[in-house]
């Protein structure tokens, strides 16, 4: 079955697990490898990723998802908050969401992914003006426990998803 891996990455999140999952399938079969592209539009099967934005994706992936009319689809991508499988889950429905009706939702891989520092700098300077403040604290907590991701056991689980979507 040929394969085309599409992705969208801010912080290089979102293309490690892109390059996972490329590694873990048979190149031979692979179409098309980079940014949304109607060259991706000739396989068989769409792995479309992308990163996290306000718990979807972005509105120029959202364009790309209208494309995928009668495709076969997998997403996967990176969200800057991890821990709670629910949450991945809520994304990828929302992100399923968006593909045309005639479309085949084949599955879903999420993974927390790193956040850009300017990021932990808010959190930072919240937590300065008010020490008390346990969301603030939580939230620098999260951000602290992202910078390792993806890490080798995302890349792995990546890379078994795919491997199961062409068996």
């Amino acid at each position: 079955m040929t394969y085309s891996i599409v992705y969208v990455s801010r912080t290089g999140n979102t293309r490690l697990i892109a390059e996972a999952i490329r590694d873990a399938l048979p190149g031979k079969d692979c179409l098309y490898f980079g940014p949304p592209s109607p060259d991706a539009l000739e396989a068989g099967l769409i792995l479309a990723g992308f990163w996290t934005d306000k718990g979807s994706c972005g509105e120029a992936f959202t364009r790309f998802l209208a494309t995928l009319s009668g495709k076969r689809v997998a997403l996967f991508g990176t969200a800057g908050f991890g821990g709670a499988p629910e949450y991945f889950e809520q994304i990828l429905a929302r992100v399923r969401s968006l593909l045309p009706e005639d479309s085949s939702f084949a599955g879903g891989f999420l993974c927390q992914g790193r956040m850009p520092e300017a990021v932990g700098a808010r959190y930072r300077a919240a937590l300065a003006e008010k020490a008390e403040d346990t969301r603030s604290r939580a939230l620098l907590e999260n951000f602290e426990q992202a910078r390792s991701h993806p890490d080798s056991g995302d890349l792995k689980r990546a890379a078994a998803f795919a491997a199961g979507l062409t068996n």
